[in-house]
């Protein structure tokens, strides 16, 4: 009995280390986004907030690099996040905003329709930089279902150590230094660059052969509309004041759709001159996404708008929550004034952007 005894305990023994082991060595393996392409991060980082958000804003590029919630905060009191990530199909928006939903629910919805242009998953890096980051829930089942690409497997979304078994060679500090925890790297979601490039015209664009947007783009659109009006959320559509990689058949198509369902739609290009937007001063990649100074610019003007439109709360006004957005605009300045003395030391962002070593 003894014996037996002894061999269940060194069972159980030999069964938690395993289950540690293989633990540690997966967080270790998982890319961990803390510098270069950080918005693998984004994801995840909605989870460690601690104050409402009346509004939310899900998309990709279009509001993670455009819009400055923090920015909104100190001229309008307005509480906002985006949950952004890179290349975000609107599918992955959707199970997003479920996701979300589960633990609040906000006045206002801001929906970038620069994701209709997907129909399919592209590739398994966008996947990977939304959906890992997210908690284990039937939405996370469902939005991995949802889009994964030819030769991913729903096994390696449970265990990612058998995706990122091969990174042993690419290892570096930071790896080791976050296995248990990560930097913020963010601004309520909000992917801040200071540096300027100015825009200088645009390649021509492909011309379109079929101006529809796919099914599957135009279901989730849907059930997006449905959800927000199941819940009692105002869903407003967005563009982006970035004319490149946009048709006006898109356009007309989303207007279409909108005024369908009710829906207020906004292509910021059409008030450029009205935010004082200059694509020559406003840009950190010549013109294809904001930098800090249009971004705030764009977040005055919709910021306005929304506080105009919206019964949203000043949340300036309530001492716990502007209590913890004053530590939010303390991490925003610090992050600027340290982009800008990289800036004026060498010219160039060292330690932000894609090509930031770590």
């Amino acid at each position: 009995m003894k014996a037996g005894r002894k061999n269940i305990i060194r069972a159980v023994v030999l069964t938690l280390v395993s289950v540690a082991l293989l633990w540690f060595v997966q967080r270790l393996l998982m890319p961990k986004y803390q510098k270069g392409v950080v918005e693998g991060s984004f994801t995840e980082e909605y989870y460690r907030e601690t104050v409402p958000h009346e509004v939310l804003f899900f998309g990709d590029c279009d509001v993670y690099e455009n819009f400055s919630p923090v920015r909104m905060y100190e001229d309008y009191g307005i509480s906002s996040y985006i949950r952004g990530s890179g290349e975000q199909y609107i599918w992955q928006s959707y199970y997003l905003l479920k996701d979300a939903l589960r633990t609040e629910t906000p006045k206002v919805v801001v929906l970038t329709v620069h994701s209709l242009q997907f129909n399919e998953a592209r590739k398994e890096s966008y996947n990977r930089m939304t959906l890992d980051g997210m908690r284990w829930s039937q939405d996370k089942i469902d939005v991995i279902n949802a889009s994964m690409t030819d030769g991913e497997s729903f096994i390696s979304y449970v265990f990612p150590v058998l995706r990122f078994h091969d990174r042993w060679d690419e290892l570096t500090a930071t790896d080791f230094e976050h296995v248990f925890s990560k930097n913020i790297t963010s601004n309520n979601g909000y992917y801040m660059r200071c540096d300027t490039v100015p825009f200088d015209g645009y390649p021509p664009q492909t011309p379109l052969i079929d101006s529809a947007f796919g099914s599957n783009a135009m279901g989730y659109l849907q059930k997006i509309t449905d959800l927000c009006n199941e819940r009692g959320i105002k869903l407003i559509l967005v563009r982006a004041p970035i004319e490149y990689g946009w048709y006006e058949q898109w356009d007309e198509n989303v207007q279409q759709f909108a005024d369908a369902n009710n829906l207020t739609y906004i292509n910021f290009n059409d008030y450029v001159s009205d935010m004082g937007l200059d694509l020559s001063t406003d840009t950190y990649d010549a013109g294809i996404h904001l930098n800090i100074y249009g971004a705030e610019k764009l977040s005055d003007f919709f910021g306005a708008y929304l506080k105009a439109n919206y019964d949203l709360t000043d949340y300036r006004e309530d001492p716990e929550v502007s209590s913890v957005y004053n530590s939010k605009i303390e991490f925003y300045n610090a992050m600027r004034d340290d982009q800008l003395s990289e800036i004026a030391k060498y010219g160039h962002l060292v330690n932000y952007g894609a090509n930031a070593i770590g």
